[in-house]
């Protein structure tokens, strides 16, 4: 059967650390003569990661190895998201939906929440918008209250690209981003135990 992207992770072994970067295209100048600073932001904004999985038997290592080699180096492209951070820290509920097509930015509108919820998500929580190759993940940067229509206003990072698909659903659990390889070339180590050493580093495909 060919192989389709995006992938989803092996599920053999869990990872054993994974150091997540927010990324933001950003100028800052500063006058060698009066040390003022000018400051520009631009709209380039994105995930970077590097995961580390546990030393680990050729039987789960090989599993992990087809998958790192099946993505063809930056090619092809696998879900990712944030193992400590599955489940969010607000109460949630309801049938999450984007409010309003055309959206853009980083300040969405939703409804279909439960009705009149403080702290509906928390700061820090996720959301992904889209599935397959139009997954995108974001990371909520204030607490979330509903009102008494279940709607409410997501500040997220990074802003939303591509205009969303009005009353698409917004996940809230395990949310997960669109990942290539950060590199064409991929590595393993093997020691004289047999134990195998296996590090990659992804960022968001854009």
């Amino acid at each position: 059967m060919a192989i389709t992207y995006p992938l989803s992770l092996p599920t053999v072994t869990g990872i054993a650390r994974i150091e997540l970067r927010a990324i933001n295209a950003v100028s800052y100048s500063v006058s060698p003569f009066t040390f003022a600073g000018q400051v520009h932001a631009y709209s380039g904004q994105m995930w970077q990661a590097d995961i580390t999985l546990p030393p680990m038997k050729r039987e789960s290592a090989e599993e992990w190895l087809a998958f790192l080699v099946s993505l063809r180096g930056q090619y092809g492209t696998f879900l990712l998201n944030d193992p400590a951070a599955t489940t969010p820290r607000g109460t949630v509920g309801g049938t999450p939906l984007v409010s309003g097509a055309s959206q853009t930015g980083s300040s969405i509108d939703i409804d279909g929440c439960s009705t009149s919820v403080t702290g509906w998500l928390k700061a820090g929580d996720y959301v992904q918008f889209g599935s397959g190759s139009s997954t995108t993940l974001h990371k909520v940067l204030q607490d979330v209250d509903t009102n008494g229509s279940g709607e409410a206003t997501l500040e997220i990072w990074p802003g939303v690209r591509n205009s969303l698909v009005d009353n698409s659903a917004v996940v809230t659990s395990s949310a997960k981003g669109l990942f290539r390889l950060s590199s064409n070339t991929q590595a393993w180590s093997v020691d004289e135990a047999s134990t195998f050493g296996i590090t990659f580093g992804a960022v968001e495909a854009i």
